[in-house]
């Protein structure tokens, strides 16, 4: 079941919370000792950070598959730490990155160690609205294999806030790749709380076998599979990056946002659970796909009133950083998430790439 740990950082007792909750993601992904210390370094110095410079946010850590989907190879998962606040931002990013650069008098090395450690590191912040950061470090450090193929140059990333604070969240997604065929799935399980990430969970396994099929096909199989449980919304979308076409099939309540050039428009899905009340026929929704287009999947937890700014079309920001922007931006510390809340966001990789 998708295990996210939510640590709210409002005083340095929390900081160690953050360590140890990215000791036991690094051993549910597998780490070893060395990578282990690794994650729980990064964590560390993300929510220290958060209390020195923001007056303190959030850290969501969980364990995800990897940004960028390599052809014939299994995706390794990875521990990723994303620290969100409301705080002031950062004025100059890059100086920040830099060892040495501080505004509060201590070493200044905490950034810079990050996004040297870090397989990903990537980070947005805004002068007066809050800044966020999402690192993820996997088995071993990674080095790039260049991959010739059109959907390696795709990539994908998100976040997952489970509501009150909850060990499993009700929400979970998953991408796979077939050949030229990257196929992005968010499921929201009934509900939230044990059951409901149940029946994401067995939306996320079944969505591994079928990397082959169109999105009206998959979700077919998905009903098979969740029969029994609870049932989900779903929402699936296949870019055939050969092809430049982006296909969509979706049942329930899970809100699909495509950007094209800076214009937004809605993806829409069909009524239903899938599991215990799919629609008897699937609309497959096909519209062409291009390296200016961002997709943004999301579920209910996400308030209806979110409208999406400049910034979640931009496709230079890792896709979970978008994910957890439009979270942050979405919520307050007065006003926050009302449930479970996933968002998971499909993009081109920049041509210097991520």
């Amino acid at each position: 079941m998708p295990r996210v740990w939510d640590v709210p950082v409002h005083d340095s007792t929390r900081v160690r919370d953050a360590r140890v909750a990215a000791e036991h993601a690094a051993a549910l992904a597998g780490l070893d000792e060395q990578r282990t210390s690794t994650a729980a370094l990064v964590a560390t110095e993300l929510a220290t950070n958060l209390l020195k410079h923001a007056g303190g946010g959030q850290v969501l850590i969980d364990v995800v598959a990897p940004p960028v989907l390599a052809a014939g190879r299994e995706a390794t998962p990875r521990v990723q730490i994303a620290a969100v606040d409301h705080g002031p931002g950062i004025a100059d990013v890059a100086a920040a990155l830099r060892d040495g650069f501080t505004t509060t008098g201590s070493l200044g090395a905490g950034l810079g160690t990050c996004a040297r450690l870090a397989d990903d590191f990537d980070l947005h912040s805004v002068p007066g609205r809050g800044t966020v950061v999402v690192a993820r470090v996997g088995a071993v450090p990674e080095v790039r294999a260049a991959d010739a193929g059109p959907a390696g140059r795709l990539r994908a990333g998100a976040v997952n806030v489970p509501f009150g604070g909850a060990e499993y969240s009700g929400d979970a997604w998953a991408w796979v790749r077939d050949g030229d065929l990257v196929t992005l799935m968010l499921a929201d399980g009934l509900g939230h709380g044990p059951e409901a990430a149940h029946a994401s969970t067995a939306a996320v396994e079944t969505l591994r076998t079928s990397a082959h099929l169109r999105p009206a096909e998959a979700v077919r199989r998905l009903d098979r599979a969740l029969s029994g449980t609870r049932g989900a919304a779903v929402a699936v979308a296949q870019v055939d990056a050969r092809a430049g076409v982006l296909r969509f099939a979706g049942v329930g309540n899970i809100g699909a946002r495509l950007c094209e050039g800076g214009t937004w428009r809605h993806l829409v899905s069909r009524p239903g659970i899938v599991g215990t009340h799919r629609p008897t026929t699937l609309r497959e929704e096909e519209t062409a796909w291009a390296d200016d287009r961002v997709l943004v999947l999301h579920s209910d937890g996400l308030p209806s009133r979110w409208s999406p700014t400049p910034d979640t079309c931009r496709t230079a920001t890792d896709p979970a950083v978008t994910a957890a922007v439009t979270i942050r931006d979405a919520s307050s510390p007065a006003r926050p998430v009302r449930d479970d809340t996933a968002v998971a966001v499909l993009a081109p990789t920049p041509p210097d790439g991520p």
